[in-house]
């Protein structure tokens, strides 16, 4: 989970355009809106029990923040931004399944959603690579986003999942 003092962190890794391009608003990040959206994180662990959380190496230095939140009522949305340094490793297919299984192993719902920029052909191929199935396109912040999703049992059955 995140510290109280992790906004600088947050704000660093969403400080580039190549880091914000897909995000809504596009832009880099200041100190106050990450420090925001951390207060938001709190409250939603305190609420749903998940949030976006913060990722750290094995060494234990800061790669990015992924995660599972409450996406309007009844649905959950996974998320993941990682350090431009962190790109092409790997590392988000592995979070993002990683987090997959936790949700459902916990049985917060029995699907999960995400979405990702037209654009972002990188993260469309980490949820691909998860099992996630994509769904009717989203309007999201005047963009429409392509969306995925993965339902309860669809991982076993998808032999390209991890």
């Amino acid at each position: 989970m995140w510290d109280d003092g992790d906004a600088a962190l947050l704000q660093k890794l969403h400080s580039t355009t190549a880091t914000t391009r897909y995000l809504p608003g596009n832009a880099p990040w200041s100190l106050d809106k990450a420090a925001a959206r951390l207060r938001g994180w709190f409250e939603e662990q305190e609420r749903d029990g998940t949030t976006k959380y913060k990722l750290l190496a094995e060494d234990g230095s800061f790669i990015g923040r992924a995660g599972i939140s409450r996406f309007r009522r009844e649905e959950f949305e996974l998320g993941y931004s990682l350090r431009e340094d962190a790109w092409g490793k790997g590392l988000a297919t592995e979070a993002a399944s990683a987090l997959a299984g936790w949700f459902f192993e916990k049985q917060f719902a029995s699907s999960l959603i995400a979405f990702t920029h037209p654009e972002n052909i990188a993260s469309q191929r980490v949820l691909k690579k998860i099992g996630m199935r994509e769904r009717a396109p989203i309007l999201i912040d005047g963009v429409l986003d392509m969306a995925f999703e993965l339902i309860a049992g669809m991982r076993s059955a998808n032999p390209g999942a991890p």
